[in-house]
């Protein structure tokens, strides 16, 4: 029997990224994709062609592929879950949609499924922030068992 309670972390570091194509046939749309390379390279092997001037396309999204408890996610994922929330997909990995909008997908996943599509930061609570929430769950949690017909007030 296996020993193993959680997946091994990858060595690599797997990214989900989107960029946008200067072509005007790509005009409101971006590229989403998944590479365990550094995602310049990665872009940059989709365009072997090396033409004189700036590159034809640029990134405006680069979010790790890592969930907290150490699994990963690919852009199969992402498109997905863009999906599920009506964005357009009028081909490939190409959606009609804006970085923030892929950025609170990628967040989706990474917190484990969290359905908040104009959500695309994250954070951590402050100490005190923490410390008070916990307090008034507390409170919450005992009022009812001390007084149970009295309207509760908190602070």
């Amino acid at each position: 029997m296996s020993k193993e309670f959680f997946p091994p972390r990858p060595v690599s570091q797997p990214k989900i990224y989107a960029y946008r194509d200067t072509n005007p046939q790509y005009d409101g749309l971006l590229k989403v994709g998944y590479t365990t390379i550094d995602v310049r390279d990665r872009v940059a092997q989709q365009y072997p062609i090396v033409k004189p001037g700036p590159p034809p396309y640029s990134i405006v999204l680069e979010e790790t592929a890592m969930r907290n408890d150490g699994t990963a996610f690919t852009d199969r994922e992402v498109h997905a879950k863009l999906r599920e929330w009506g964005v357009s997909n009028p081909g490939g990995e190409w959606f009609e949609c804006d970085m923030p909008r892929v950025r609170a997908a990628v967040l989706a996943l990474r917190e484990g499924g969290s359905e908040a599509e104009d959500r695309s930061l994250n954070f951590v609570m402050r100490p005190e922030q923490a410390e008070a929430v916990a307090k008034t769950a507390e409170y919450f949690e005992t009022f009812h068992k001390e007084e149970p017909h009295k309207t509760p007030h908190f602070l």
